[in-house]
């Protein structure tokens, strides 16, 4: 990636378009996603794209594979990589819950969640005992079949749970996205960073 001037990760999907109009309205120079299903995108010597999947942008920016991404709070909640978190954007709001069967109130031995991580730091703190599955898929529905007794997972507005006719117990979480920054290149590239954070951070 040393073709570049500068390497940028950003996540597919939900918070992509805004993520990416704050970084240009910061003044980088980011270049056109003409084809959403190409990986890179940029010309030598400029600003290089990478359209990764959420929870690869912290892997990626830590390994200074990019210099620097956008992601949810939630991602880096559940990420064991050390990246520097210098901007709160305020966008892609929500929150992770602990959700549940109406009126089930039996001990939680089993959690079914995208957030292994996090959900295991949480059962420490608190001193609970259970047990912590990892879906990728649907996960309201470990809490409908009896997968799980409860599950961990990120809510927008609470309309899919409602639908599913779930309740969230406890917000556990509030998650917003944030610039992350590779901590060796704040340092080599600092005059390209620096401003930017700065201009970022402006309201």
């Amino acid at each position: 990636m040393r073709r570049y001037l500068l390497t940028v990760a950003l996540p597919k999907g939900r918070i992509f378009a805004e993520a990416y109009g704050a970084l240009k309205k910061a003044g980088l120079d980011l270049p056109q996603v003409e084809d959403e299903r190409a990986l890179l995108h940029g010309k030598e010597g400029g600003v290089a794209l990478l359209l990764l999947r959420n929870k690869d942008v912290p892997v990626y920016v830590d390994l200074g594979v990019a210099e620097l991404g956008v992601v949810g709070k939630d991602i880096l909640l559940d990420s064991d990589r050390d990246v520097y978190e210098p901007v709160d954007l305020g966008f892609g709001v929500c929150r992770l819950s602990l959700i549940r069967r109406p009126g089930d109130t039996s001990p939680i031995r089993r959690i079914a969640t995208k957030y292994p991580l996090f959900t295991a730091r949480l059962l420490k703190e608190r001193g609970w005992v259970a047990d912590v599955v990892e879906l990728s898929g649907n996960i309201e529905l470990a809490a409908l079949t009896g997968l799980a007794d409860a599950v961990v997972d990120v809510v927008q507005t609470g309309a899919t749970l409602r639908a599913a006719g779930l309740v969230e117990v406890e917000v556990l979480a509030q998650s917003t996205a944030r610039l992350i920054v590779n901590r060796q290149a704040l340092k080599l590239k600092r005059a390209l960073l620096k401003p930017l954070i700065a201009r970022l951070r402006q309201p």
